[in-house]
């Protein structure tokens, strides 16, 4: 996965559901293109086989379950995303936490199909600890930030700069994303001068008006 990188994450909003969510991912790839920013899109669960088969920027589940593949009702397995083309997946994200023994077992699953893991944590000491399981990805995102008006880069920027320290001392290899908060460009480039290579945010994008205008934004400082 090519960095500095903008990653989406849909969530369940009503702009993002059905038709308004196929022409934001639509408009993600189309941005994409026009100015070579690397952009990945974590679309709402009941979108991925569709947005993996038409779309060529990386689509991302928001979550995958540690079961496995047969009689495992209701559960979304990582075979279950490669099968159908996805890049990747969100791992332990804010609002669906599972157990760390599941991160790590989820984190080596997806090592093994060759599957991009995003790991989402909630402070430095937390993504220092997932380090361990050598994700691809983590995604350190302060929880009372996430979905406000105030980018963790401006309000915790420690916590982006001591996560990028914490996780480099574990394992170099492993980049570092940040959320919660981000919404423009200005956003980024904070992200990026404290050590991140990229941030993964949602409700700055898809709530937005001019989901085009917000779009230009974030990437012109990749």
């Amino acid at each position: 996965m090519k960095t500095p990188i903008i990653a989406i994450n849909m969530k369940t909003y009503e702009q993002s559901c059905g038709e308004a969510g196929i022409n934001l991912a639509s408009l993600c790839q189309e941005i994409a293109e026009e100015t070579g920013a690397n952009i990945a899109i974590a679309p709402q669960q009941t979108d991925l086989a569709l947005f993996s088969i038409d779309l060529d920027i990386p689509i991302f589940a928001q979550h995958i379950d540690n079961a496995k593949q047969g009689s495992s009702t209701g559960r979304i397995t990582p075979e279950n995303i490669w099968t159908i083309g996805c890049a990747g997946s969100l791992i332990n994200h804010s609002e669906y936490r599972i157990e760390a023994e599941d991160v790590r077992v989820l984190v080596q699953k997806c090592r093994n199909l060759a599957l991009t893991s995003i790991v989402c944590t909630k402070d430095a000491v937390e993504s220092r600890a997932y380090a361990e399981f050598k994700p691809d990805f983590i995604a350190v995102e302060p929880p009372e930030l996430i979905g406000g008006d105030i980018s963790v880069t401006s309000a915790k920027p420690e916590v982006v700069s001591d996560s990028v320290k914490e996780v480099k001392e574990v394992a170099p290899d492993v980049k570092v994303l940040c959320g919660a908060g981000v919404k423009n460009g200005q956003d980024v480039k904070m992200a990026i001068e404290l050590g991140a290579e990229g941030v993964l945010l949602a409700s700055g994008v898809v709530k937005a008006d001019d989901q085009r205008a917000v779009l230009l934004d974030l990437v012109s400082e990749l």
